[in-house]
């Protein structure tokens, strides 16, 4: 089995830079997505928090939530769009 090398579409990159993120060549996209949507997560249950506490209205909430989701429209493109894998002919894994 040989190692893989990733080239992410540029606006992947831009998208995950966003984020604070720049993966290597060798981070596989699965591993990219996965932080992201760690980060949605904490994001979501962040709101919800929020909005139990009385911090934020009920009114609007959803408004809220959709903001995020767009925020985080990258985790709705497949992974396989995200990068494309060649291999490295120069490393045996």
């Amino acid at each position: 089995m040989r190692a893989v090398e990733y080239t992410y579409h540029p606006r992947v990159l831009d998208e995950l830079a966003a984020f604070g993120l720049r993966p290597r060549p060798t981070t596989p996209p699965s591993l990219a997505k996965a932080f992201v949507n760690d980060l949605y997560r904490h994001e979501l249950r962040r709101l919800r928090r929020q909005l139990r506490s009385r911090e934020i209205p009920r009114e609007g909430y959803a408004d809220r939530v959709v903001a995020l989701r767009k925020k985080y429209f990258l985790l709705s493109i497949r992974l396989d769009l995200w990068a494309r894998a060649h291999p490295r002919p120069d490393v045996v894994a």
